[in-house]
Order: structure tokens, then sequence, then C-alpha cells
């Protein structure tokens, strides 16, 4: 889940930039923040240091990988270091990394942070401390039941009858079923070169064991839908789309290669331009220096990321520096329970929501994406929003707006105590959690943070607790009080 602080349009309009833009990130696990941390620091490499194919590659394993060459787990390990180093730390956290704010977390989780590197440094030796493909094995085969000998057939009517049915033609079965049977989805080399276990996708739970709470380490991820569907089945090179005979030219590996690739290409050209002062477009034209008199062009803005404390929707209302400063909140499908009325409180009159749905979540049947569209609807309404008005219609997003007139006071609950859940969205503990034997690896001493809670679906992001109740409420997060920041 993140959330955009708002930039008055006045100073927009007067060429005046005073504030950076700020974006506030809202996880349920210190796993994800580490690896939001990677990711964009794997992003903002200098160029100087990481070429752009090398980034982009680089990206794509740490990314979706289940397994990595040895030079990329290299690189993990190396930032790993770098990054239990600078958590404890906040000034030189500040120094190195500009971009990146831990200040509102709270001392307890930094340490938990910290921990999650030093288990990516690889201080416990061995593929035996995360064995990857084992695990990944093990989950497939409580996932398909009965049907895991006949997985390649599952993996091809999945594929045909669900994704492709739903716009993902571009997806290949070769590589589909690739990723199903060991995890690797962007086979770039060789696929013996994939070996060494992406420690970046292990997490923590707390399971039930023979009657016992028992601190596991393993992979909850997704094992159904796979990543190709995040940048691998749109492309503004309509020549990336072409078919010929009815079949795609190019596959959602090459797609989302050549996407990623685009997309650190211009971060890199927006560095360029934000270090010599000027606009990335306007870099290319300018010559000379400007006549004496003229205002200087207004310089690309920089940014900061704030990871907020976990479970923490339900307080930040409570904050004066959150209640009513974001002007854009987006929610995946797997963290619709926390569109609550106190976190749209956050949302300024006017801003705006953006809902992922469960388009391509192959569990979830037709009727269904329905219905779960139509308690986004429900969330949202009750939580201060309306439908954007003349947005174009999509099966993969809702776009709402704040209402003007909306308050905490006088929205309805987002749930109603008794609403009954839909099977597939809600389902039991016992029905959905695998056995611990082969799934997990014992922790040697428990994560603070492991709470006891539903296995994740098989599909990217958790919809079970859509309809949940909402937990109690939490003690208020600690805020920076930085004028700043803009919120």
């Amino acid at each position: 889940m993140k959330m955009r602080a708002q930039i008055p349009e006045s100073l927009r309009e007067e060429g005046i930039e005073i504030l950076k833009p700020q974006f506030f990130v809202l996880e349920n696990n210190l796993e994800a923040v580490a690896r939001h941390m990677l990711i964009f620091s794997l992003a903002l490499e200098e160029p100087e240091k990481m070429g752009l194919q090398e980034r982009s590659e680089t990206f794509l394993e740490v990314w979706g990988n289940a397994l990595l060459r040895p030079p990329v787990a290299a690189f993990v390990r190396a930032q790993a270091d770098l990054l239990a180093h600078l958590v404890p730390e906040p000034d030189r956290l500040e120094e190195q990394l500009p971009w990146l704010s831990l200040r509102a977390l709270k001392f307890r989780e930094r340490d938990a942070l910290e921990a999650v590197f030093r288990f990516w440094t690889g201080g416990e030796k061995g593929p035996e401390a995360f064995p990857m493909s084992r695990l990944w094995d093990s989950r497939l085969r409580h996932y398909l039941g009965s049907r895991y000998d006949a997985r390649r057939g599952v993996s091809d009517w999945d594929l045909r009858m669900k994704l492709h049915d739903r716009g993902a033609q571009v997806i290949h079965p070769q590589e589909f079923r690739r990723w199903r049977d060991t995890g690797v989805a962007f086979e770039l080399r060789d696929s013996s070169a994939y070996h060494v276990p992406n420690r970046t996708l292990a997490s923590g739970r707390l399971l039930s064991y023979r009657g016992e709470r028992v601190a596991a380490r393993g992979y909850w991820g997704d094992i159904a839908t796979g990543p190709f569907v995040a940048f691998g089945i749109e492309a503004d090179d309509e020549s990336l789309l072409r078919t010929s005979n009815g079949q795609p030219v190019k596959t959602a590996g090459e797609i989302t290669q050549h996407n990623v690739t685009e997309l650190l290409r211009e971060v890199a050209a927006w560095g360029r331009a934000r270090a010599t002062g000027g606009d990335p477009e306007e870099q290319q034209h300018a010559e000379g220096s400007p006549e004496p008199g003229t205002p200087a062009a207004p310089t690309p803005e920089s940014f900061t990321i704030h990871f907020l404390p976990l479970n923490s929707a339900q307080t930040l209302h409570h904050k004066s520096c959150y209640n009513g400063r974001f002007q854009l909140l987006y929610v995946a499908c797997g963290m619709v329970h926390l569109l609550i009325p106190e976190l749209g409180a956050c949302v300024a009159p006017g801003g705006n929501l953006i809902v992922e749905l469960a388009r391509y979540l192959v569990d979830v049947r037709q009727e269904q994406l329905q219905g779960f569209h139509t308690r986004v609807r429900e969330l949202a309404q009750a939580a201060g929003f309306a439908p954007q008005t003349g947005a174009r219609p999509s099966e993969t997003f809702a776009r709402f707006c704040k209402s003007q007139e909306s308050a905490l006071g006088n929205t309805v609950p987002a749930v109603e105590p008794g609403t009954p859940p839909l099977d597939v969205l809600a389902q039991p503990l016992e029905a959905s959690s695998p056995a611990l034997e082969g799934l997990t690896q014992p922790l040697q001493g428990g994560n603070p943070h492991c709470e006891p809670c539903q296995l994740p679906s098989e599909s990217p992001g958790s919809l079970s607790e859509v309809l949940a109740q909402p937990q109690g409420a939490l003690a208020p997060p600690n805020c920076e009080s930085d004028s700043k920041t803009g919120v």
C-alpha cells in the first residue's frame, strides 16, 4: 500500500517547487519492507557502478526468480550487508540513502529489519539454511494435491483458460510451465546457472505444530499466477505485442525485460538531469546559458520514501502530519481489508484512490471477481470515496475520488459484524494451511514480528482478510515533524 503526500497546486502553477514528493509505504511484514529497500537501492544505483543491462537483469532475477545466478546472489549479499549496517544508524542511512526514511518505524521493527538483512548476507551458510527448491516443490505439492502428477496439464489449463482469457495472451506456455515447476520466471542465461536460493523471498511465520506455536522460516509467496502480469503483458511499443499466425511474437519475459530496462533508463536520465539542475526533456534541447533576467527553470524534484509501522492503518489519522494530507492512495488487492474509514481520513478532500482488483488471480472464479469488485466499491464508499467520474472502465484497477464533504465521523464501518465471507476469499485456517513438515525451516529464535495468521493464498496478495474484522486499535506511530515533508 502506497500513499503520496499532497503538493499545493498553486505552487506548481507558479513554477515554485518547494516541497519534495513524499511516498509512504505500509506493509504487513518486514520482509516486504526489506525487499522494497533492496529493489529501490538497485534501481537507483549509479550508472557508473552498474550498467543498464546488468541492472535490469539483476532486477528481474531478484524480483521474480526463486533461484539466482552466483553473481546476482553476491550482489544481494553485498547490498544486504550495507543495509544491515545502515538500518541501526539513521544519520548514516540518510547520508548514504537520502531517498529513504525509516524514522517512523519502531525500534523493535528496525532491529527485526536488521535481522532480515543479516540472514540475506548468508550468515547461515549453505543452501540448507533456505532450501528454496525443496520448499517450492513442497508448496506446489500441497497446492495441487492429487493433481501434482498432472501438473503440466494443470499449468496449461490455468494459463490458457484463465490468464489468457483475462487478457494475458502474451504469456508463453513454456515460460509459465517453467516458473510453475522451478520458480524461475526470467531465464536470461543457461538454466544450469540458476542454483542459488533467493533468500529475499524467505519469510517467517508462527505456525501451530502439535499444539504449540513454532517460529519457522519458509516461502509463502505466489505459486499460481506468476510475476509476468506486472511488467510483461502491456507495452508502449506496439511492435512488442505483434502476433504472427495468431501467436504473440514476443514472450512475456522479453516484454518484461524491455519495460524494466526502459524504466531504469528513465530513472538514470532523471538522475543525471537532477544532478545538473535541468529537466530531463529540456536537457536534450537546451543550448548555451540563459539570458540575464530569465528565471531559472525549476529543477526536478527529489523524493523520499517513508516506511510506516506495521499494522498502523487504523491509527495514522490520529497524527496531524497524516490526517487529510495525502493526495493519492494505492491499495494492492491483498491489502484491501485495510481500506477502512480511518485510512480514508488520511486522504485529502479531492484526493484519489486506486485499488488493484483480483483480475489475474487464477484461483478466483469469474463470478467471484465481480463479487470482489462490488466489495471494493462498498469499502471505498464506507471510507469516504466515490467512483471517479470520467475514469476509463478497467478490469484491473478501480478508481475513486475522495468526497469533499466526507469526514471520519459520519462514515459507516467498513465491515459490518457478521458479514458472511466469500468462500474462496476467506477460507478457514485448517483448510488453507499446509502441514509444517517440508514447507518451513525452524528459526533460531522467534521473530518478534511473526504473528499467528492465515497463510497467504497461492496467488499474489492474500484476499482472505478482505472481509475480516479490523484488529484492535494500535498505539499511534511516531511521526516526523519536519516541515519539508509536506505532510
